[in-house]
């Protein structure tokens, strides 16, 4: 029986692909750290006691060597996101992780037939644009001066006219902050080191996943806990910019479909893959989406207020993965039904919105319009 490493088996992502590895009969070992505040209250009560849970760091190499023994895929999902300016910890969580993997594997000679490491979208930053007169280009973070102006969107460098985001390949890199610089460098070290000493290894970019078991305390966790949790206290939630932003949404059941996949198919060897939902929403749509679900009349607010270091517009063109067989299954819809009853579940919960709001503004990541 093959036995399968999961980093980060007790988070989100994690412990869903955790249960689908040990529905499909492979042994599964867990290496979790339970890192506050995304596990707040400790050791999560979904984890499977079918799974060796090992509690310890990515990032050291005496915990890592043990985890990695007798192993013959890795799935390396252990991460750090934040909003916080703490920008070594990106690197050194994330990249410095994934380094380690190989660096043991190669030192012992382990016969580890494959890593795949979980990448973000946010290695495409602000992605490509193109202007009707001008063609495409590629933007750089929005200054904070135009961002005060209420300016919202993209324009064409040429004629300044507001431009038209388009869906980005996996060959477009331009991450905009640390943490993508951090997940493009783990696409780096993944492939390039894949390749260099013959470990099959795969990147999968993620898009903003969504479905159960997302921490209700991750500022980082995005529009799904934010909106559903705001409407399951009757609270109004908040949508930055002018709700106009435009997301990519994917659900976890197809998002563990596409991990699963990838670990099966030789193709899929030394190459990065975007695993998006293959759809743009506005925020304002999605807010929508969740009040229809809750069945409450409660849509969002716009504040004037935006989130120094958002993207406008983030959407991936998913085709290469759809050439092996994956195909975007779920909605948006379903992703907030499953959370809804994940909610209905807890037994223990509290009104915990003002935790991730008042953290922010703490951080002077959420600004006002000036003016």
């Amino acid at each position: 029986m093959a036995k399968v490493l999961v980093t980060g088996g007790a988070g989100f992502i994690g412990s869903h692909l955790v249960d689908r590895l040990l529905a499909e009969g492979f042994e599964v070992k867990i290496l979790d750290l339970l890192t506050k505040p995304v596990h707040l209250k400790g050791k999560p009560a979904y984890i499977p006691k079918e799974a060796e849970f090992i509690f310890g760091d990515v990032r050291d190499k005496t915990t890592l060597e043990y985890a990695l023994e007798g192993v013959d895929f890795v799935y390396h999902l252990a991460a750090y996101q934040d909003y916080l300016p703490d920008f070594s910890t990106f690197f050194h969580t994330n990249v410095v992780s994934t380094a380690l993997i190989y660096e043991i594997i190669v030192e012992k000679n382990l016969p580890v037939q494959k890593v795949i490491v979980a990448s973000s979208q946010m290695a495409a930053g602000e992605g490509t644009y193109t202007c009707e007169e001008h063609g495409v280009f590629q933007p750089q973070i929005r200054p904070v001066s135009q961002l005060e102006k209420g300016d919202w969107e993209h324009h064409c460098p040429v004629c300044g006219k507001v431009a038209k985001n388009l869906p980005n390949p996996e060959t477009f890199v331009n991450p905009p902050n640390p943490y993508g610089m951090s997940k493009f460098g783990q696409e780096q070290m993944a492939i390039t080191l894949g390749k260099r000493y013959g470990i099959s290894s795969v990147a999968m970019r993620f898009s903003i996943v969504q479905g159960p078991r997302q921490s209700f305390y991750n500022a980082y966790s995005g529009a799904c806990r934010i909106f559903c949790l705001s409407l399951f206290f009757d609270r109004q939630p908040t949508a930055y910019e002018d709700g106009l932003a435009v997301r990519d949404y994917v659900n976890i059941e197809d998002v563990v479909e596409a991990n699963f996949l990838v670990l099966k198919d030789k193709r899929a060897d030394y190459e990065v893959f975007n695993v998006g939902g293959g759809k743009g929403y506005t925020v304002l749509e999605f807010g929508k989406i969740v009040s229809d679900v809750f069945g409450k009349n409660i849509l969002p607010k716009v504040p004037n207020e935006f989130r120094f270091g958002d993207t406008r517009h983030q959407i991936s063109d998913i085709t290469k993965l759809k050439k092996l067989g994956w195909l975007p299954k779920h909605s948006p819809e379903k992703s907030v039904r499953d959370y809804l009853a994940y909610l209905n579940a807890q037994t223990d919960i509290e009104d915990i919105m003002d935790y991730a709001e008042k953290k922010m503004k703490q951080l002077n990541v959420v600004r006002s319009v000036k003016g």
